[in-house]
C-alpha cells in the first residue's frame, strides 16, 4: 500500500512552537504510512530558516516558495502546480496566512485541506485582525479542522466551523528531545543565584510586561535572583528599552533565538507565563517535561497542562501580586517545588507525547481519504 501524501504549509518567522510541532509530528510519522513534506512561502528567496535545515535532516522534501510581498496570491497557482507535480493528497496548515494560502491551493489542485489552529492573536493592531478574519474565512472553507485544544475548538465553532468539520487531537511535544538534556550531566548553572525564566516569541498576547514587573518588584526582597528570556519577535526591542528602566536591569538577560534553549530551560530554577491567550503553549510542556517548576496565569490551554497545587501554581489573570507570592513559594521552598515538578513530568509524559498525536493524525488522514474516495461519494 502506498504511503498517504501530505504537505504541511507554514510561513515561518523563526523556530518557535508551531514550527517545532509541524517538525515533531513529520519526525514521528512511519515514512512506509506517511510521507510528509514541507512547503515554506518566503519574501526572501534566501532566508535561511531553522525549520527548513531541521526539516531536511528527516529525508524529507522541503519546497521554497517565493513571495514577491507579504500577501503574493500568485503564490496560490505555484502551490497548486506543486501539489499536482508531487501528487500529494492532503494539505496541512499552520497559521493564517498558511491557513488562506493553503486552502485556496488546495480548492485549485482539487485534493483535502486540513488547518490546525495554534492558537489566536488578540492584538489591537488592524493588519493582523484583518489577517485573523481571513483566516477564519479559509478554515471555513477547509475539508477539517483540528486545533490544538479544547478552548481552541470552542474558539473556532464560534468563527463559524461546522461541527462536522471539527475533529480535536491533543496537542503533542517531542519528549526524547527533552528527555536527553533532562538525564544528560549537570549543567554548570548551579549557585546561590536563582533562575527565572521564559521561553517564546516576543509578542503581545504572551503579556512579558507582567514577567518583568513582577521581577522587578521580587528582586527588592530578593536579590539572589535572575531572568532570563529566550525568544525573540516584533515586541522585543521595545521590551529590552522598558527592562533598562527597572531597578533590576542588570538582573535581566535577553538572550534570543537559541539552539541550547533545552540546555538553558534545564538550567531554570522556575519557568514562568504571563500569557493573556494560548493554544496548547509547547515551552510549558517542555518545562514540565524537564521537571521545572512553573507559575503562571491560569487561562484556556494553561489550564488543560497545569493543576493548581497539583503541577503548578496559577494565579487568576492579571493577579501580579498572586502570581508574586507564586515564584516566592517556589523558589524558596524546593521540596514543594519538586514534588509539583514531578507531578507535572509525569503528567505531560503519559498525555502529551508526539508519537501519540501522530498516530491520531495519521487515523484523521485515512479517514479524510476515505471520506473522499469515488465509493464513499457515490454511498451519500
Amino acid at each position: 500500500m502506498q504511503p498517504i501524501r501530505v504537505l504541511q504549509i507554514i510561513c515561518s518567522t523563526g523556530f518557535y512552537g508551531a514550527e517545532r510541532w509541524t517538525l515533531a509530528l513529520a519526525r514521528h510519522f512511519d515514512k512506509s504510512a506517511v510521507v510528509c513534506d514541507l512547503v515554506v512561502p518566503l519574501e526572501a528567496d534566501n532566508q535561511t530558516l531553522e525549520l527548513v535545515e531541521q526539516y531536511k535532516k528527516l529525508g524529507l522534501k522541503v519546497h521554497r516558495v517565493p513571495m514577491a510581498h507579504k500577501f503574493d496570491y500568485r503564490v496560490i497557482a505555484k502551490l497548486s502546480a506543486l501539489i499536482k507535480k508531487e501528487s500529494y493528497q492532503i494539505i496541512h496548515t499552520h497559521g493564517y496566512k498558511s491557513d488562506i494560502l493553503g486552502v485556496l491551493a488546495a480548492r485549485k489542485a482539487g485534493i483535502l485541506s486540513l488547518v490546525t489552529p495554534h492558537g489566536f492573536e488578540n492584538s489591537s493592531d488592524l493588519k493582523l485582525r484583518l489577517f485573523i478574519w481571513l483566516g477564519a474565512q479559509a478554515m471555513r472553507r477547509a475539508d477539517l479542522v483540528v486545533p490544538l485544544s479544547k478552548a481552541l475548538c470552542r474558539d473556532v465553532l464560534n468563527m463559524g466551523v461546522k461541527q462536522d468539520k471539527l475533529v480535536y487531537v491533543q496537542n503533542g511535544v517531542d519528549l526524547s528531545e527533552v528527555e536527553a538534556v533532562r538525564v544528560a550531566a549537570e549543567q554548570e548553572h548551579k549557585s546561590e543565584i536563582k533562575r527565572i525564566g521564559f521561553i517564546g516569541q516576543m509578542i503581545s498576547r504572551k503579556n512579558i510586561l507582567d514577567i518583568l514587573n513582577i521581577f522587578d518588584q521580587l528582586q527588592q526582597t530578593q536579590p539572589n535572583i535572575e531572568l532570563v528570556l529566550l525568544g525573540d519577535g516584533e515586541d522585543r526591542v521595545a521590551l529590552e528599552a522598558y527592562a533598562n528602566t527597572l531597578d533590576s536591569a542588570a538582573k535581566i538577560s535577553f538572550l534570543g533565538f537559541r539552539n541550547d534553549r533545552l540546555a538553558l530551560l534545564k538550567s531554570f530554577d522556575l519557568f514562568v507565563m504571563t500569557s493573556t491567550l494560548e493554544g496548547i503553549p509547547r515551552c510549558l510542556m517542555e518545562a514540565m517535561a524537564m521537571g521545572i517548576p512553573v507559575a503562571a496565569y491560569q487561562i484556556a490551554g494553561i489550564d488543560q497542562l497545569i493543576e493548581h497545587n497539583q503541577s503548578g501554581l496559577l494565579a487568576p489573570l492579571g493577579d501580579k501580586e498572586l502570581l508574586l507570592t507564586y515564584w516566592q513559594k517556589l523558589l524558596n521552598d524546593p521540596k514543594f517545588a519538586n514534588e509539583l515538578a514531578e507531578s507535572a513530568r509525569e503528567f505531560v509524559h503519559q498525555h502529551y507525547s508526539a508519537q501519540r498525536m501522530a498516530d491520531e493524525y495519521l487515523a484523521v488522514y485515512k479517514n479524510m481519504l476515505k471520506d473522499d474516495s469515488p465509493d464513499e461519494q457515490n454511498k451519500t
